[in-house]
C-alpha cells in the first residue's frame, strides 16, 4: 500500500468528489479513479458508494479514512526527524503564482540569514489551487492569498493588497478614476477551473458567478484580456503589459497575502517559517 495511494483516498474521501480530489491533486481523474480502484481490489473492500447522487464513504471506507490520516502523518513526522538526525532540514513552501512579489524576495534573505542549514524547496503553483498543494501533501506550508477553504488548517495574514478591475487600454473604462463592481455587469470575465475552491472563486469574480475563458495563470489572465477584451481583477501594483490598465475598484476588500499550514503541526522548521514571514512582511 503505497503512501501516494493513500494520499489520494484522503482527498477523494474529503471532496466526495472525483473531479474536484483530481483538481486539488493535480492530476486527471482517470488515474486517480484507476488508483482508488487498485486500493479497493488489494484491500477487499469498496471505499465508496458510487451513485447519480454522487459519492459516499462506506463504512470501511470511514474506517481507513481515519487510519490513512494518522498513517500520512506518521510519515511526515518519521521524514522530519530523520532529517534532523542526519543534520539537515528541508522544507517544502508553495507558491501561488507570483514568486516575484518583493516580499517574498525579502522572506526568502531573511530565512537564508536565520536558517542556512535548511533547505528550501520551492513548488510554484497556478491560480486554481489557492492552498498550493497543502492539502495534497505536497507542500510543508504555502505562502498564498485568501480566501479559501481554511478547514484543518491554520492561516496567519502577513499583508492586504488592494485590487482592481484589469481592463485594456482602449476600454472605455479604462478612462476611469475608479470602478465599481456594478459598473462591471454584464461583461465576460476570465475565471478558473472547475473544482476550484468556491471561496477563492467567488472573491476573484466579484460575488458574482461569471461568464468567460477558463485560466489557470496570472499571464492567462493578462492574455485574456489584451485579447479578447475580457475582464477581472488584479492587483493595483502588478506591473502589466503594453496594452492594458488597472482601474481601483472600491467596493471590493482587499486581497489578503497569507501563510498556511496543516493545523496541528508541530514541526519546528514551520513555526519558524511563520515567524520569519510576519517580520519580512509586517
Amino acid at each position: 500500500m503505497e503512501l501516494r495511494t493513500l494520499r489520494y483516498f484522503v482527498a477523494v474521501a474529503e471532496e466526495l468528489h472525483f473531479g474536484r480530489a483530481a483538481t486539488r491533486l493535480h492530476i486527471s481523474q482517470p488515474p486517480l479513479s484507476r488508483a482508488i480502484q487498485r486500493l479497493e481490489s488489494e484491500l477487499g473492500a469498496a471505499l465508496f458508494d458510487r451513485s447519480s447522487a454522487g459519492v459516499a464513504l462506506t463504512p470501511a471506507g470511514t474506517l481507513l479514512l481515519d487510519e490513512a490520516r494518522d498513517l500520512l502523518g506518521r510519515a511526515d513526522r518519521i521524514r522530519e526527524r530523520v532529517a534532523s538526525a542526519a543534520g539537515a532540514a528541508i522544507l517544502t513552501v508553495g507558491l501561488l503564482g507570483d514568486s516575484t512579489d518583493p516580499g517574498v524576495i525579502g522572506l526568502a534573505a531573511a530565512h537564508r540569514r536565520r536558517y542556512p542549514h535548511v533547505e528550501v524547496r520551492v513548488r510554484e503553483t497556478d491560480l486554481s489551487d489557492p492552498t498550493c498543494g497543502l492539502r495534497a501533501g505536497s507542500v510543508d506550508i504555502a505562502l498564498t492569498r485568501g480566501p479559501f477553504d481554511e478547514t484543518g488548517l491554520a492561516v496567519r495574514e502577513l499583508r492586504a493588497d488592494p485590487v482592481g478591475a484589469l481592463l485594456r487600454a482602449d476600454d472605455p473604462l479604462a478612462r476611469r478614476e475608479s470602478l465599481k463592481l456594478a459598473d462591471l455587469t454584464g461583461r465576460r470575465w476570465f475565471r478558473f477551473p472547475a473544482g476550484t475552491d468556491p471561496l477563492w472563486q467567488s472573491y476573484w469574480s466579484g460575488g458574482e458567478p461569471r461568464e468567460g475563458p477558463v485560466v489557470r495563470a496570472v499571464q492567462e489572465c493578462r492574455q485574456a484580456v489584451l485579447w479578447n477584451g475580457t475582464v477581472g481583477m488584479t492587483l493595483l501594483d502588478h506591473v502589466l503589459a503594453r496594452g492594458l490598465t488597472v482601474v481601483p475598484l472600491i467596493d471590493m476588500e482587499p486581497s489578503r497575502v497569507v501563510v498556511a499550514w496543516k493545523q496541528g503541526d508541530t514541526n519546528p522548521v514551520i513555526r519558524s517559517f511563520v515567524r520569519i514571514a510576519a517580520a519580512a512582511y509586517g
